[in-house]
């Protein structure tokens, strides 16, 4: 568990903050009493998790540009003289790289040293947790998940970016923040599984694909059913995020390093069972329909071993998958309802926070 008081009053650099996961994690910085600035693009989606929760004005400064502009990026950073950097902004759609791979390796690769180039010139940095993903890793789709010390890599222009973008920090991590001297800040990579929960209106992706079909009353159209995933809500991995980075401020050396956060190793399921599940949550004659399509690369098994994190973060994902779904179509039915969907996601934080606090 992290040190809630650690956090009231400290002030918190995330970009990607109008994205899905970024904007859970400003959420939960919020409920914590800290003091966030954001930097990204304009919310990727209309609806967003960003604009349903009119997270913009409840934080302390929402800047909106490129990660790719190394001057604003600066300007933004030293503006707000930052503790602690989250950094999510990312190109995060496979489809999406596949039809623009020079757009996904410039944000991806290029803005995370951008990012990283920023800090260098930010004194009051001390941690820097940059999250890539679970597909790093150079699949060899075996039955055993992945381990940090796996060989990176990626057969696709997502993949490969990430991958690419591990290898930016490590450069880095190596030759400008000598974390082994005692410099600061210290600089670590998250490798989180696939993530749902309310809020995510991505593209080609199975929980939004689900919640559109589903609230239009047409059938979720699957394509590749049988890929294994591991899948987790999105306030699963964000209390690692926050322990890492304590740590990070404790101690750099020792904690300056890749890390996997994924799920309970029963909750890496085919995509086919986790859309019949969503199905039961969503009831209202809510079916599937499979149609192969496969012009799009996809591996097939991928699951990620979190061993280092339980042990050394002292982290356990807390929502099993069925809660996870559960708790995400509750947010869906909320919004769709015209409902307060801020209260739900407070109500959501508070709930998984206790469940964290008594483990």
């Amino acid at each position: 568990m992290f040190d809630i008081a650690t956090w009231r009053g400290r002030k918190v650099f995330v970009t990607g903050h109008t994205g899905f996961m970024g904007g859970w994690l400003t959420t939960l910085l919020l409920t914590l009493q800290a003091e966030v600035t954001g930097y990204a693009l304009q919310a990727p989606t209309d609806p967003s998790f960003f604009a349903a929760v009119g997270l913009g004005g409840r934080m302390a400064r929402s800047v909106i540009a490129d990660i790719r502009d190394l001057e604003a990026l600066t300007t933004a950073l030293h503006a707000a003289q930052p503790s602690v950097v989250f950094h999510l902004a990312a190109q995060p759609l496979v489809r999406t790289a596949n039809a623009e791979p020079l757009l996904t390796y410039d944000v991806n690769v290029m803005g995370t040293a951008k990012l990283l180039e920023a800090v260098r010139t930010t004194p009051s940095v001390d941690a820097v947790v940059v999250v890539t993903t679970d597909k790093v890793y150079l699949n060899r789709n075996w039955d055993w998940p992945y381990r940090e010390c796996d060989r990176l890599g990626g057969k696709e222009p997502y993949a490969s970016s990430k991958a690419g973008a591990e290898l930016v920090i490590d450069a880095y991590r190596h030759v400008y923040f000598h974390s082994a001297d005692g410099q600061r800040p210290g600089v670590a990579s998250i490798r989180a599984g696939n993530i749902i929960g309310g809020g995510d209106w991505a593209d080609s992706r199975l929980v939004p694909d689900a919640m559109r079909a589903f609230h239009a009353g047409r059938p979720l159209i699957l394509r590749h059913p049988q890929s294994t995933r591991p899948w987790q809500h999105v306030l699963d991995p964000l209390p690692a995020y926050l322990s890492l980075a304590e740590q990070l401020i404790a101690d750099p050396a020792a904690f300056s390093e890749g890390w996997n956060l994924g799920p309970a190793r029963q909750d890496a399921r085919p995509v086919g069972d986790v859309a019949e599940r969503l199905c039961v949550a969503w009831g209202d004659g809510a079916k599937v329909e499979i149609e192969p399509d496969d012009r799009v690369f996809e591996e097939k098994l991928l699951s990620l071993d979190s061993s280092k994190a339980h042990g050394r973060l002292h982290w356990r994902p807390r929502w099993r998958l069925d809660a996870a779904i559960d708790e995400t179509v509750r947010w869906y039915r909320r919004f769709y309802a015209a409902g307060d969907v801020w209260a739900l996601t407070g109500e959501q934080i508070r709930a998984f926070l206790a469940a964290e606090a008594g483990a």
